[in-house]
């Protein structure tokens, strides 16, 4: 029978087809004889719009179109782990194999190895009733994550039959259901699950714990709780993507869902490269085992930028279904954004600000309210975690991404350029940053690190904000005029920016920091504060401490004490307590 849907236009990825009804919002078709993924975005009277996901040059009018009758999916299924795929999930390392160093258009490539086979343990028997979301069958998808079958949604009945514990491919059947209707469902080691559809879940727990992730800054400051969500903002060269790296190598969470959207193919490089290097500190295994990579740079198609960002999200909801804590790393949702943009100018809408789709604010939304801490359906723990890098042009936070972002985020890390060209890393601005997190995740700090942990950090948020005060009248009179219990207020405040929150990420010892240590950290630096306090009230000149050397001494303390020898710390603090006696004792002689 020919296809009498046919291209009527083509506008850069968007695509038209005139006088049809046989397709669906959201269905996936395939455009022209070259067999391009696309997806419809826009029905009306006369005229069905789909956008491609791949480069439309030397596409014309009078190919075929052909509808799928599904929405737009990801392959749900053991093989992900590890694994690296451009923006609607096809494995980059099959397409090099196929195409070469190219991306060769058309290519029909599974998102996962249907050949390879998997040591399964079934955990169902015959007559159990197996319920939408429930494990059936699990098997190790690396040494360090088990990937856990789940009961596709929809989808419940009496088990009919359970296959042998042994090796499976994907697509081999393992178990059979009697579903509700008399039908039978067989089921596989895989599914499908449409991107634009969250996963449904049981309930929402409260924030509780953090998202642990040895930046002091962030651990200390401004805490991530497990299930929340964060934005990077910052300019050109401020560090997103090196804090963003960071996070995702050191961060607690079970597994790292890396979405590179719109960036330059040099960064996505060196993420491949320092992720294949790098060991996780957990299980000494590398950090690839429990990683996974979304490439899409800024040289591929724009509208397949575009979904990177929900296909990234789908599969850390799925890992997030069978019990594991995801942290999903969005590397940049401008760029995402402005491919919004694009794609909107060439459907002709109404745009808003700056250019701007009038639905950014609501698909941002979309985005970050995917992330939580739930029970899944199989009655597990899981959460996803976001963290969204966004990219201001000339660092201008009163764009539209950034503060449309504000509005769904509760964690806020500002990278400030002053500190960067300073070599002041990680570049977070200490006074505009914030965490919306801190007062709920306090109970869990000073019941499992410390009782005074959130006071010690009250403590030092303080200073850094007297210390922004005082710098104002400094740089109109300078620092001489100031009283000695200024000074004292600028001189820890010195010893807490350099010792404290800047952080060497090369560095051996300085690169991850545990909380224990962040603790003793900061409860050394305020007993010199407070000690010092005594000096000045002494009436005794706070030039004869800083003389002594000891503040130098506490900013090297984040290299020179080691994470295995954290107790040596309260040395520290024993020397602070012998240089202030001496310094009084002299001072009454």
């Amino acid at each position: 029978m020919e296809n009498k849907n046919v291209i009527y236009g083509i506008n850069g990825p968007v695509v038209t087809v005139r006088d049809t009804d046989d397709f669906t919002m959201m269905e996936m078709v395939y455009v022209g004889h070259s067999k391009l993924i696309g997806e419809v975005i826009g029905i009306n009277d006369h005229m069905t719009t789909i956008q491609t996901y791949e480069e439309t040059t030397g596409l014309h009018p009078g190919e075929p179109v052909v509808g799928t009758g599904s929405p737009m999916s990801a392959l749900l299924g053991p093989g992900i782990m590890s694994n690296i795929f451009d923006g609607i999930e096809r494995p980059l390392s099959e397409i090099y194999k196929q195409s070469g160093d190219f991306i060769r258009r058309g290519l029909d490539i599974p998102s996962i190895d249907f050949e390879r086979e998997w040591e399964v343990t079934l955990t169902v028997q015959v007559g159990d009733t197996l319920r939408e979301g429930e494990i059936y069958a699990t098997l190790p998808e690396t040494p360090i994550v088990e990937h856990r079958c789940l009961c596709p949604i929809g989808v419940s009945g009496e088990v009919t039959f359970v296959a042998p514990n042994g090796a499976y491919r994907v697509g081999d059947t393992v178990v059979k259901l009697k579903l509700d209707d008399g039908s039978e469902r067989e089921l596989t080691l895989c599914q499908r699950w449409p991107i634009r559809r969250s996963r449904p879940l049981l309930s929402r727990y409260p924030i509780s714990q953090p998202l642990v992730t040895g930046q002091r800054v962030i651990d200390t400051l401004f805490p991530i709780a497990k299930g929340g969500a964060a934005a990077i903002p910052g300019g050109f060269g401020t560090g997103k993507t090196m804090t963003q790296h960071q996070l995702a190598k050191w961060c607690d969470a079970d597994i790292i869902v890396y979405v590179g959207c719109g960036e330059r193919g040099n960064e996505m490089t060196q993420v491949l490269e320092e992720f294949s290097e790098l060991v996780d500190p957990k299980t000494g295994r590398p950090m690839t085992d429990r990683t996974v990579l979304i490439a899409n740079t800024s040289n591929m198609p724009v509208a397949a930028r575009e979904a990177s960002i929900y296909t990234g999200i789908t599969l850390a909801e799925y890992y997030r279904d069978m019990g594991y804590n995801v942290a999903i790393m969005a590397d940049s949702t401008s760029r995402w954004a402005e491919a919004l943009r694009e794609i909107s100018g060439r459907l002709e809408e109404m745009p808003a600000e700056e250019g701007y789709p009038a639905y950014l604010s609501s698909r941002l939304s979309e985005f970050y309210e995917r992330s939580g801490h739930v029970k899944t359906l199989c009655g597990r723990d899981g959460s996803v975690s976001i963290i969204g890098a966004v990219s201001p042009q000339g660092g201008d936070f009163s764009e539209p991404v950034t503060q449309n972002t504000k509005r769904y985020i509760r964690t806020f890390w500002a990278l400030d350029r002053a500190l960067s060209y300073s070599r002041h890393f990680p570049a977070i601005n200490w006074i505009t940053s914030y965490s919306e997190y801190a007062d709920d995740l306090s109970g869990w700090y000073d019941q499992n690190i410390a009782p005074d942990f959130t006071k010690l950090r009250g403590r030092i948020s303080l200073l850094l904000s007297e210390e922004n005060k005082l710098m104002e009248i400094v740089k109109l009179i300078g620092t001489d005029v100031l009283p000695d219990d200024q000074k004292l207020i600028i001189e820890t405040a010195r010893i807490i920016r350099s010792g404290f929150l800047q952080q060497n990420a090369f560095h051996p010892v300085d690169t991850y920091v545990p909380l224990t240590k962040q603790y003793w950290m900061m409860k050394v630096i305020l007993h010199y504060y407070d000690r010092a306090q005594e000096i000045v009230g002494a009436s005794i000149p706070l030039a004869r401490l800083i003389e002594s050397g000891i503040g130098e001494k506490l900013i090297k303390i984040k290299f020179d004490v080691d994470n295995d020898h954290i107790d040596s710390l309260a040395g520290y603090c024993d020397e602070i307590d012998s240089i202030c006696d001496e310094i009084i004792v002299k001072n009454k002689v």
